[in-house]
């Protein structure tokens, strides 16, 4: 049943917003939005990734903090890339090849970012012979940064969002659409870029806050990461309900009755479960890479 449409004129147009999704064009070079919010989140979650290891316990040095900025991106990058190819629209990159090299168009998968981040840790973690678990549940306290400020970024480019509001929603937004040809502002819709950005950025990195400096948590292996991959994915899975598929995926959510990106997530949902309840078994006594003391 199709949801009721709130009146066009009691919603808010993208356009009135006054949102440009290029933050600096000199004509011959154009810098967006989108690549800016890649950079602040890896430099913010490398600023506090510091804060993290100079606490006591920590799986890691310095020196490997900074390398895991590295690691970290070209997972992010790559595996992001990659993900969208092979998830989202693999069929049409078969036919155009050289369009996956245009990063600056958009279209990057968090589930492959996820997968291309974590063969970094295992990378460092094996060359390094360091914990790569533990590694995992300090980088998962800096993740929601970038995923912040990557849903602004696809609010500001009038991309992913919701599907038709109902009239209980007065923040919906019209947003520009190719419709018959023309680009027209369309109906009403869940801005869940922004529902994204406060759930998978500011709630969850409130949540691993929590955990990781008033708890216990970053002694029990795998804890941190588990509730990283088990809360996104149920954050995810539940805005599914109300974002619009991609196009080219439409068929695919209306013959399997879910979403790629909630099929992507239950494995998330069930893994991080199993991690958070098996941590404290894992537990053994804590000698600090850095840091100023041992933790039993």
């Amino acid at each position: 049943m199709a949801l009721p449409v709130v009146n066009n004129q009691d919603a808010i147009a993208w356009t009135d917003l006054h949102l440009s999704p290029v933050a600096l064009d000199l004509g011959f070079f154009q810098l967006r939005w989108y690549s800016l919010a890649y950079l602040a989140g890896i430099f913010v979650g490398y600023w506090y990734l510091l804060k993290l290891v100079k606490q006591p316990g920590s799986p890691m040095a310095r020196r490997h903090a900074d390398d895991m900025v590295f690691y970290a991106a070209l997972g992010i990058i790559l595996g992001g890339r990659l993900g969208y190819v092979l998830f989202y629209n693999l069929a049409w990159y078969i036919q155009h090849p050289a369009d996956i090299l245009k990063l600056w168009d958009g279209g990057m998968s968090f589930h492959g970012g996820v997968i291309g981040t974590t063969l970094g840790i295992l990378y460092l973690s094996w060359k390094e012979k360091l914990p790569w678990l533990r590694m995992h549940d300090y980088v998962a306290c800096c993740v929601p940064f970038g995923l912040f400020f990557g849903r602004i970024a696809n609010f500001v480019n009038h991309e992913l969002w919701g599907a038709p509001a109902g009239s209980g929603v007065p923040w919906a937004i019209r947003f520009p659409e190719v419709i018959a040809g023309l680009t027209v502002l369309g109906p009403p819709r869940h801005p869940t870029q922004l529902y994204e950005a406060i759930l998978e950025g500011a709630v969850l990195f409130a949540i691993l806050a929590w955990m990781f400096w008033k708890t216990q948590a970053r002694y029990e292996p795998g804890k941190l990461v588990g509730a990283f991959i088990f809360f996104y994915g149920c954050f995810r899975f539940g805005i599914e309900f109300v974002r619009e598929p991609d196009a080219q995926l439409v068929e695919f959510a209306r013959a399997t009755h879910l979403h790629m990106g909630q099929w992507l997530s239950l494995p998330m949902i069930l893994g991080g479960l199993y991690l958070m309840l098996t941590a404290k078994g894992r537990r053994v006594r804590v000698e600090p890479t850095a840091g100023s003391a041992s933790v039993a």
